[in-house]
């Protein structure tokens, strides 16, 4: 039975997370859903997801902090190319830089910079928090059943600006454009929650237990 496992770093209440996976792993046949913050269950799953809130230093710090933890991730991702995924701020540990209160170095996995969402239209509010509209930029099988216009629900104040274009899947309008989903390889990442985003997140969630690089 396939094993994905959601890394648990202390980087937030991942309990919505665990119970969507297992929601779509049931339905799926999607394997075994783990929460863990164990090396060895991450080096042993067939898939990984990394989510995450709060800010981008303390969890980069949080996730170096479990000893092993990040090394296991990253060997069984870019060694094996085992499918990841990840969320929110797990996402932007993906970039190289991230840009929130001190210059932190990220996974450097996908080409890019973390910074502050700054709108063209003053009356906007940061953090970017809601729903909102998908605009597919690029296809990709996690995305299948997923079109533009879509909703996703967001709460972030700092948005992954992507060096490469081919590799930002999909975007939000915010008075000006915020990256939404990234993907390379094995890898792909969601700015938005998808266990809180209904039916267009529990689909990315589906295909992802199902997605096969």
């Amino acid at each position: 039975m396939a094993l994905t496992v959601l890394v648990d770093y202390d980087s937030g209440n991942l309990h919505s997370a665990e119970k969507a996976f297992q929601r779509m792993a049931a339905e799926t046949g999607g394997g075994e859903i783990v929460v863990s913050s164990r090396p060895e269950d991450v080096a042993r799953a067939d898939r990984i997801v990394l989510p995450g809130d709060g800010a981008f230093p303390a969890c980069r710090q949080a996730l170096g902090a479990h000893g092993g933890l990040f090394e296991a991730i990253s060997e069984a991702v870019r060694d094996r190319g085992r499918p990841f995924m990840g969320i929110c701020v797990g996402m932007q540990m993906m970039a190289s830089w991230g840009r929130e209160y001190t210059d932190t170095p990220g996974f450097d996995w996908i080409a890019g910079e973390v910074t502050r969402i700054a709108p063209s239209d003053p009356h906007l509010k940061v953090p970017h928090m809601g729903w909102n509209d998908l605009v597919i930029d690029h296809p990709h099988p996690v995305l299948a059943g997923v079109k533009t216009g879509d909703h996703a629900y967001f709460v972030h104040s700092y948005a992954f600006r992507v060096t490469n274009p081919a590799e930002r899947l999909a975007h939000v309008d915010y008075a000006g454009d915020i990256t939404a989903i990234i993907g390379a390889g094995t890898m792909i990442g969601t700015q938005f929650h998808p266990e809180k985003s209904q039916a267009t997140g529990l689909r990315i969630i589906a295909n992802f237990l199902t997605w096969a690089p």
